[in-house]
């Protein structure tokens, strides 16, 4: 779910531009008054546009996901199941949702130091809702461990953005289509949009370091070329192990190595290109990587989805 969450608010995301700094002035104006025109004619657009979205998206969540038979709001503990890619996609949805909301606060000319604050914990406050409509579905049920993941991929971003004020650790997801989405259709996706979001089998978590950031500014490393380490798993039809076992299948996690492009260092002069790459840099792009799992140990993959 915090996957279709952050997917559907990218394009507010791409609006975001770097705040005007504080020194300049236009047309002999203070910076500070610029500053002013600039929140009070962004702000207003900003979280109405948001709001519209946002709405939208739930109810049409409400209306195509959750059909059935509703029950009174209870918990249930998924942590176990899935070999918790579930809980990797709310904390990559998170973290970008309020990655997202800190910059658009920026560009809509809100200070530095209160646009953190104000949007760092927006993913946190988007994604937990969802928990309502879970809780009072009978196959599911609110998760605490979803909240936890919301809670933790929102305070990621705070943390970096206090500790080196830019993020430097950047989440990322990528995809590729596995043979268990038809041996389930109603579970792991018919299409290829739903198995995007429900086939775990398919999907694959990064972490993407900024090596360049740490480096001294004579160093010749490449910002936008980063290490990424990547967890992934197969073999998940059933949540139940037992279930699962009895299919003759046996989940494992897998575990990579690999490198990755970050589009947002690639210089440009376009404003279109800079917004399609704020974008594109939350997936991970096909590149050779290095897997290892307990089953087949490693294993080179000439290039990895």
């Amino acid at each position: 779910m915090g996957l279709l969450l952050a997917s559907s608010l990218l394009p507010l995301h791409a609006l975001a531009q770097p705040p005007v700094p504080d020194s300049l002035t236009t047309a002999g104006a203070p910076a500070a008054d610029t500053t002013a025109a600039r929140l009070n004619r962004r702000l207003p657009l900003l979280v109405g546009g948001l709001a519209v979205t946002y709405t939208g998206l739930v109810y049409a969540l409400s209306e195509a996901w959750y059909t059935g038979e509703k029950t009174k709001l209870h918990w249930f503990n998924d942590l176990p199941e899935w070999k918790q890619m579930d809980k990797a996609g709310h904390f990559w949805g998170a973290f970008h949702q309020s990655r997202g909301a800190v910059d658009m606060l920026r560009w809509a000319g809100v200070p530095d130091r209160r646009a953190l604050w104000y949007g760092g914990f927006v993913g946190f406050l988007l994604q937990s809702p969802i928990e309502l409509l879970d809780g009072r579905d009978p196959a599911y049920g609110a998760s605490a461990s979803d909240l936890a993941a919301n809670f933790l991929g929102s305070a990621g971003l705070i943390g970096q953005q206090l500790a080196w004020g830019e993020v430097r650790i950047m989440p990322k997801y990528s995809f590729h289509t596995t043979p268990y989405a038809a041996r389930r259709p109603n579970v792991l996706g018919r299409s290829l949009a739903e198995q995007h979001l429900k086939d775990y089998n398919g999907q694959t978590y990064w972490l993407c370091a900024d090596v360049g950031a740490w480096l001294p500014a004579t160093s010749r490393w490449p910002r936008w070329l980063q290490p990424a380490v990547g967890y992934g798993a197969q073999q998940m039809v059933f949540n139940d192990p037992a279930t699962n076992a009895a299919a003759g299948l046996h989940a494992y996690r897998q575990y990579y190595l690999t490198l990755d492009v970050d589009l947002r260092r690639i210089p440009t002069r376009s404003k279109l290109l800079r917004r399609v790459f704020y974008v594109a840099s939350i997936f991970h792009l096909p590149a050779p990587a290095l897997e290892w799992n307990k089953r087949r140990g490693f294993v080179a993959h000439g290039l990895y989805y």
